[in-house]
């Protein structure tokens, strides 16, 4: 028997297929701006926000949304992991094309790290919104 609540479990499972949606969603739209549907594009786009909601409140539902300052810290730590642990390991159990595209996931990740750090220097030093 699994140790975490099956609500708990769906609500994850539900969260992830959502947000797995509303990213497809958003290459879509990215897509037909590309091949100049403008029409299907904002489609998309509308078709992905809707589906973010759905996520957000699945996310929200499971106690998953903390207090800023948490939020801050935990996104950090989970960048780090994705940087330090989980991008290295796939990078090397794939062919180069695959590789090459964790690499830029890497590069853009450390832009992350940093922007991530400074919210978490701008939130102690604050005494409300940063």
């Amino acid at each position: 028997m699994s140790r975490v609540p099956r609500s708990e479990e769906h609500l994850k499972t539900g969260f992830t297929a959502e947000a797995v949606s509303a990213a497809q969603f958003r290459a879509q739209a990215a897509r037909a701006e590309h091949e100049g549907l403008p029409n299907l594009a904002a489609a998309w786009h509308e078709l992905a926000s809707e589906k973010d909601l759905l996520a957000i409140r699945q996310l929200e539902a499971s106690g998953q949304v903390r207090e800023s300052a948490t939020a801050v810290a935990d996104a950090l730590a989970e960048e780090r992991f994705e940087n330090d642990v989980l991008y290295p390991k796939m990078i090397r159990d794939v062919d180069d094309e695959a590789a090459a595209v964790f690499r830029e996931v890497v590069e853009a990740q450390q832009r992350h790290l940093e922007r991530l750090r400074e919210l978490r220097t701008a939130l102690q030093a604050a005494s409300g919104d940063i």
